[in-house]
């Protein structure tokens, strides 16, 4: 075999150096890939490659006049596609002039934290002061797909407008919990599981059940926003954090979330939750 035949000819280094290579080609690809990944580019792409197969079997099956049309748009591709992909093309070289191409920085995915925490307070607040009530709940490692089959699929990013549009009052939506999955919002109107907890105030209501019940079979982590006072909780590991300030929230929601740590308290999350659930 010529190719079984070139590799043992070929010397250690010379092997190394092709495999290298290959590696390379195929990290590049991927790369580009997630660039255009989720753009209208995408739809481009799909759009070469019939016309790339469309080219092959009018080779295969002898039809010269479509062969030769099709000829003539691959003699200009190159050209129509620096047109179609400008957007992209352009992003890619900003990303690269910033030293973002072929790696997600630690400040990148900073970024993206305190973007989600931002959307979160900022919706939060603006419930908060209106009494509009609020279930949240983030999927952590255990999985929450059952839950998120009962509501509404939405697949959308995370926003603070999108939060609270969700939550008006006698929207279609508003009744039930939304489910954040893989830093999406999945699903809204979702049921949650009740607490079967004997020991839970009384004061509490539905919503406050339901982050608690689900915080008891899950590592989710739960925000309510109560429609009568305007309080908000946190819930998570079975235990709940009431009547937060929005800086305790942002701060507790941030540490258990991330994993971040704050200057102000070392006390992790469920213990902060046994000391003011009374």
């Amino acid at each position: 075999m010529p190719g079984w035949e070139m590799i043992t000819n070929s010397s250690p280094i010379e092997i190394l150096k092709n495999i290298v290579d290959v590696l390379l080609v195929w990290f590049v690809f991927y790369k580009l890939i997630t660039i255009i990944k989720g753009t209208k580019a995408v739809q481009l792409l799909k759009g070469i490659f019939v016309i790339l197969f469309a080219r092959i079997f009018t080779e295969y099956l002898g039809l010269d006049t479509l062969k030769w049309m099709l000829d003539q748009v691959l003699m200009f591709g190159f050209l129509a596609i620096i047109i179609l992909f400008q957007p992209e093309i352009r992003r890619a070289l900003e990303q690269l002039g910033r030293g973002r191409l072929f790696a997600r920085s630690a400040m990148q995915e900073e970024e993206e934290r305190d973007r989600m925490i931002e959307a979160f307070t900022k919706s939060v607040s603006y419930m908060a002061k209106r009494r509009i009530g609020a279930l949240i709940s983030i999927e952590r490692e255990t999985g929450l797909s059952e839950y998120i089959e009962t509501g509404t699929p939405l697949n959308s990013i995370v926003t603070s407008e999108l939060l609270i549009n969700i939550f008006i009052p006698n929207t279609p939506l508003h009744d039930g919990a939304v489910i954040l999955q893989k830093n999406r919002i999945a699903a809204a109107g979702c049921y949650l599981p009740l607490s079967e907890n004997p020991f839970i105030s009384k004061e509490l209501g539905t919503r406050h059940r339901a982050a608690l019940g689900i915080s008891e079979v899950t590592d989710a982590i739960t925000v309510v926003v109560s429609e009568e006072t305007g309080a908000v909780s946190i819930t998570a590991n079975g235990d709940i954090n009431r009547n937060l300030s929005m800086d305790e929230f942002e701060m507790q929601l941030r540490q258990i979330w991330f994993g971040a740590e704050t200057e102000t308290s070392s006390t992790p999350f469920w213990k902060w939750g046994k000391q003011k659930n009374g």
